[in-house]
């Protein structure tokens, strides 16, 4: 698992049919004192999240588990958004 920001969103008209009906948000991977690492990505959003918020982030099969209903067994996500955190605690 991994923490995030959102920076921003996605639209995309023609994309995978796995994809169809699904957020995708930019975010930025992020460590505990809330500074940038890494580089930026899409996921798709299993939460509702918003533009400016610190987020959990899963890869790979996690990724694709909270869509498994939705995508009937063919998945192209990636990358998820499966938490909200409300505050970092040190």
């Amino acid at each position: 698992m991994y923490m995030g920001k959102v920076i921003g969103s996605i639209e995309a008209s023609q994309k995978d049919q796995s994809l169809i009906g699904k957020k995708m948000m930019i975010v930025q991977q992020i460590n505990s004192d809330k500074e940038a690492i890494r580089y930026e990505e899409v996921a798709t959003d299993t939460v509702g999240a918003g533009i400016g918020e610190y987020v959990l982030l899963v890869k790979g099969a996690g990724a694709r588990k909270p869509n498994k209903e939705i995508s009937q067994g063919r998945d192209v996500v990636d990358c998820a958004i499966v938490g909200i955190i409300d505050r970092f605690n040190k």
